[in-house]
């Protein structure tokens, strides 16, 4: 392979955003595990893996190329391939194109249609709703738009059950409310650049004070959530104690936020809230595999939804 070759390889790597897509897959895999009480099936795993995998790359590869104007504007995005000009636009449409059918295929084959269709309707909601219209249209555009990303595990679950549960829903809305925090410290650190290209984030339009306090209260909405895996009897103690440090943890760094030390304080919380998500959902796939105590007086059993 020559060096050109290389680079392109390259190029066309960073239009999928491997960091963001590996954490995608990981909610996905996590909410196979969860589905069933042993191992998932092995097709189903690494089918429903890969099928979502496709469906991540492509969303991001299209978010490059609709956002690849205001990204040649921004200091965080100026670095990325069509800004640079190591791609041309055509290039990643039928890049996108490519993954976006392949992933249908390998999902319709080899998993199911349910998360075929699921996968199709989260890749278009992040894609093509919030990039296209819901990101300049509203400050709640990451609130909005956060149904797309919060699918996940919802995806792996029903990849390996062909079906929606109570239980899949409790993983999506702790994504749900996990995003808007998480983002929200990161376009405070660049409100500026948002600016600059007339995207109405929620600093920008309503201010960082006003913006300090939302991430506060999504925080503590966040930790309230996150008991639920347990008082549902979805999970047992291990995970309730690993939630409870995790999420104080959010919310010592939220209420920091308020008043914080210095501008790059942000940057810290946003570092955070990506750590939170991983080990949340990590506790969650241990705590399935050990010894389960009692459920909880509190619990209240959680029906299937069809």
């Amino acid at each position: 392979m020559t060096a050109l070759n290389q680079l392109t390889a390259a190029d066309f790597w960073a239009l999928t955003k491997p960091k963001v897509v590996a954490l995608i897959v990981f909610t996905a895999v996590v909410g196979m595990f969860l589905a069933v009480p042993g191992w998932p099936p092995l097709v189903n795993l690494i089918a429903g893996s890969v099928g979502i995998w496709l469906a991540a790359a492509s969303a991001a590869a299209i978010n490059h190329v609709l956002d690849a104007r205001i990204d040649r504007q921004m200091a965080r995005t100026r670095h990325r391939p069509l800004p640079r000009g190591r791609l041309a636009g055509g290039e990643a449409v039928i890049f996108a194109a490519v993954l976006g059918v392949a992933s249908m295929l390998v999902l319709l084959v080899w998993v199911n249609a349910l998360t075929a269709w699921l996968t199709l309707a989260s890749l278009i909601g992040y894609a093509i709703i919030y990039t296209a219209y819901l990101k300049r249209a509203t400050p709640q555009n990451i609130v909005i738009g956060g149904a797309a990303g919060a699918a996940p595990p919802l995806l792996g679950w029903t990849a390996v059950t062909g079906e929606l549960h109570a239980h899949a829903f409790i993983l999506f809305l702790i994504i749900f409310l996990w995003t808007p925090p998480h983002f929200w410290a990161l376009a405070i650190y660049r409100r500026d650049d948002y600016a600059a290209v007339n995207v109405p984030m929620l600093p920008v339009t309503h201010g960082t004070e006003y913006t300090r306090w939302q991430i506060l209260y999504y925080t503590i909405l966040l930790f309230l959530i996150t008991l639920l895996p347990w008082l549902s009897g979805m999970s047992g103690l291990f995970y309730l104690g690993g939630a409870v440090i995790l999420g104080l943890g959010f919310l010592y760094y939220a209420w920091k936020l308020l008043q914080p030390p210095d501008e790059a304080f942000a940057m810290r919380v946003f570092n955070y809230s990506v750590i939170y998500l991983m080990a949340l959902f990590g506790f969650l796939l241990i705590d399935h595999y050990l010894p389960r105590a009692a459920a909880p007086a509190v619990a209240w059993s959680l029906e299937r939804v069809s």
